[in-house]
Parts: structure tokens; sequence; C-alpha cells
């Protein structure tokens, strides 16, 4: 069949609704389907028009931003067009465009399978509160014209005040991780590339530097640490310099950062096998989200899937890889003292023996999410 995948931002931008797109649209094209990305081209340097792992890649041009969303008025000329040729019409949401798509695939009798990521929550201000306003109203037409919604889990749909609403269209599957294979001559690359000490406990966040991934939680615990454990050092992994939206935020946690000298390194955006290497090296990965716009947290399935247990918030949908799987401790949002106390008892090696990483794993490859996807693909179709 043919899938029409609509989001703001595809790769090569880096974000946890990007990879899981990607994953997504490359597994569908291995298993025989044909899918077009329809998103932004919101860097010039990239082109209209690409090929990337069999996954046709089309770009409108952006006319100007606003907060994280982007404004594109030859986006729905576009989506009218890839329409007639889609049989289903995939979006991912938040992504402002979503409405008039939505309606637009309606409007050729096309099914519209919606993924809502997460709630969003835009930091104060004039442009951010109206940004949210249009955001909500736009996401409220994609989800009434949507005929399934997928989320992570019933866990978040339950507690989504916006969720709530649509509860009888809602499904839930776990995104898609992705594992790859390395050799043991790329931990030494990896320890070399960054200088990374043999004798030095890592802890990992894996996270764009945002406000809403409470990174300075884990910069305020790690003195505590520190202090039962001298030689610990966070490596954060992810976007950290001129993050779309975020500049404010950087300026305000750079300091808080620098107080720790050498027990903080930023590695920024890793390779696949580096990435990998990443979460095996560390002893601890930890995901201090403190709002709905944290849904679940793939990442935290790429730690538990190499054995290296997680700290996360205790908010709906990121607390169940831990609680599903025993790998690892779940603290409250925005408290910096259980997070270092957490840190400190997995670090010492507290941890329940009754440890199911298996439980997640296994439903979380890209193929198994292509397959959940397929079976509601097929499902739509049939009834259309």
């Amino acid at each position: 069949m043919h899938i029409l995948v609509a989001l703001t931002y595809y790769r090569p931008h880096y974000s946890g609704l990007t990879i899981y797109a990607e994953l997504m649209s490359r597994s569908l094209v291995q298993r025989g389907h044909q899918v077009t990305v329809l998103t932004s081209r919101y860097d010039r340097n990239l082109p209209p028009h690409e090929i990337r792992d069999g996954v046709e890649v089309i770009r409108p041009e952006v006319w100007f931003n606003i907060s994280k969303g982007v404004i594109m008025p030859s986006m729905p000329i576009w989506a009218w067009k890839l329409i007639q040729g889609a049989d289903i019409v995939q979006l991912h949401v938040p992504q402002f465009d979503a409405a008039p798509i939505a309606l637009l695939s309606r409007l050729r009798s096309r099914p519209v399978v919606l993924t809502y990521h997460c709630d969003l929550k835009l930091p104060h201000g004039f442009v951010h509160r109206i940004a949210n306003t249009v955001s909500n109203l736009a996401n409220h037409i994609t989800a009434r014209s949507a005929n399934v919604i997928v989320q992570n889990t019933r866990d978040y749909s339950d507690h989504s005040p916006f969720l709530q609403r649509y509860r009888d269209k809602v499904v839930p599957i776990y995104p898609p991780i992705e594992q790859i294979q390395y050799e043991q001559d790329d931990i030494q690359r990896f320890r070399s590339k960054f200088n990374l000490e043999a004798d030095t406990r890592y802890i990992g966040i894996a996270a764009r530097l945002a406000s809403e991934k409470g990174v300075e939680y884990l910069a305020r615990a790690m003195p505590e640490v520190l202090e039962k454990f001298p030689n610990t050092c966070v490596l954060f992994v992810g976007p950290y310099e001129n993050v779309v939206g975020e500049s404010e935020y950087s300026a305000k946690i750079t300091p808080l950062i620098e107080s720790l000298n050498n027990h903080w390194k930023f590695l920024g955006i890793l390779t696949p096998v580096e990435k990998q290497v990443f979460f095996d090296l560390c002893e601890v990965t930890v995901l201090p989200s403190i709002n709905s716009t944290e849904s679940y947290g793939m990442v935290q399935v790429e730690s538990i899937a190499c054995g290296t247990p997680v700290i996360s918030t205790d908010l709906p949908g990121v607390r169940v890889p831990v609680e599903l799987t025993g790998m690892g401790r779940t603290v409250p949002p925005e408290d910096s003292r259980k997070l270092a106390q957490a840190l400190i008892d997995v670090l010492d090696g507290k941890l329940e023996n009754d440890l199911r990483p298996e439980s997640i794993v296994h439903l979380s490859t890209p193929d198994h999410v292509a397959q959940e996807y397929e079976r509601i693909y097929y499902d739509l179709l049939e009834r259309r």
C-alpha cells in the first residue's frame, strides 16, 4: 500500500518524534510498502526532495517560525496532491498542519491514522500562549477527523485531558527502538573520541537540551551523588547548542552545568553504533522530564535493552517502562533530592532481583511496531 506520512520535522532533525517516524517509515518500506513523508524544509540546506532509506521525503519551504512550529503556506497544496495517490494518511502531532491535512484526507475519502505523541506545553509568554491555543484547536480538529488515534501507552491516554475525549479511538502501541550490533573496537574508539576514563562511573542522559526535559534537576542532584561517588560523570547525548526555541533555557542552565566542571560532558549527536556503546558504558541513565510533553521516553527502552537501568520521573506514560520491567526507579518530577538518592541507590547496586527487560523490548522492535500499524491500516481499508 502507499502510505503518506506527515509531520513537522523529519530526519536529520533529532528528537524522539522524528526518530519514531523514521524507524516506522523505514520498517514499512522494508515490509514492501511505499512511504512518502511530507515534512518541513526547516533548514534551507536540506534538499526539497530526496530518498532516504527507501522513503520518499518531500519538504515544502518554511516561511517563518512560531515558537517551535513552522509556517508553510504550500503544505496544504502538497498534501492535496499526495493524498490522491495514498491509501492511508498517517499524521504525527503535535503539528500545526495536521488539521488541514486531516480534513483534506477526509474530503478524498482516505483513512486517517493519528499518532498522538504528547500534550503540548510551551513555556510562558504571549507568543507561546497563542501557539499553544492554535495547536490545541488544530489537534481537536485532527482527532475528530482521524479514524484511529495511536498513543504509546494506555497509562498516558487515560491521564491526558485531551485524549480522554477520544477514548474510543485510542489504540496503544509502544514506540519503535533500534538495537545496533557493535564490535569491541567500537568501545575503544568511543572512549578515545570523547576522552572517557576507564575508572570513571558514567551516568547517561539522552535528550535535547530543552526546558521540558528537566536537565537542571539532574545537574542539581549531582553534588550529592559526587559526595558518595566522586569519580562519577554525566554524559549528555543529544543536541545541546542552538536548540530551536530553547536559547533562554540554555542560558539559564549553562552556569549550573559549568559548576560541575569535568563531571559533565556534552557528547552531541551520536551515530547509531556510538549511541549503543553509550548505553552499554553507562551504569544508569536518567529521564528527568517534568511535564506531559514527555509521554514515554524511547531512550528508556534503548537503555533497558542494553541492560542499563533507568531513573525516570513518575509521570503518566513515562513511568511505564521502569514499572513494567523493574529496571530502575521512578521519582517525583522536579525533585533533585529524590533523584540524587535514586542515583546513589542504583550505583550502590540496590535494585530488585525481579528484572524483566524482555517484557517490553520485544514489543518495541521497529518491525513489530510496523506490524501493529499494518493491522490498523488493513482494517481501515477493508472497512472503507
